[in-house]
């Protein structure tokens, strides 16, 4: 089992820039591939971002390309979404993943290919 918090939600003006945290505890964070979604009300969940276990292939949505980063830390078992140049669509309450990977450096982009969930984070951005 693995227990992922996340963090670093809040509400901020178009044009501006959060970084949420997602904290991983239980099993060896190493094995793991991770992912963040974000999903609105009434909508399906949405694939916003991965990477691998070794974090050598990443992979984003396009609608965020270039204005998001993911990267992980291993000495704190902690991923990373760095959201800058935010634009109103990009309210949502975002989400991390988790899905063992078995040392793949494969990555996952649909919400069915990961089993373990954080609570979730709201990320408002104003006009």
């Amino acid at each position: 089992q693995v227990q992922l918090v996340e963090s670093g939600g809040g509400l901020v003006q178009a044009g501006g820039s959060l970084r949420l945290s997602c904290a991983a505890s239980g099993r060896t964070f190493s094995t793991y591939a991770m992912g963040w979604f974000r999903q609105a009300p009434g909508k399906e969940r949405e694939f916003v971002a991965a990477i691998s276990w070794r974090g050598d292939n990443v992979h984003y949505t396009d609608s965020v390309k270039g204005r998001f980063t993911i990267t992980r830390e291993y000495a704190k078992n902690t991923v990373y979404l760095q959201m800058n140049s935010l634009k109103p669509e990009d309210t949502d309450v975002y989400y991390c993943a988790a899905r063992i990977t078995r040392y793949s450096e494969s990555i996952y982009v649909h919400s069915g290919e990961y089993a373990y969930w954080g609570q979730g984070t709201q990320v408002t951005v104003s006009t």
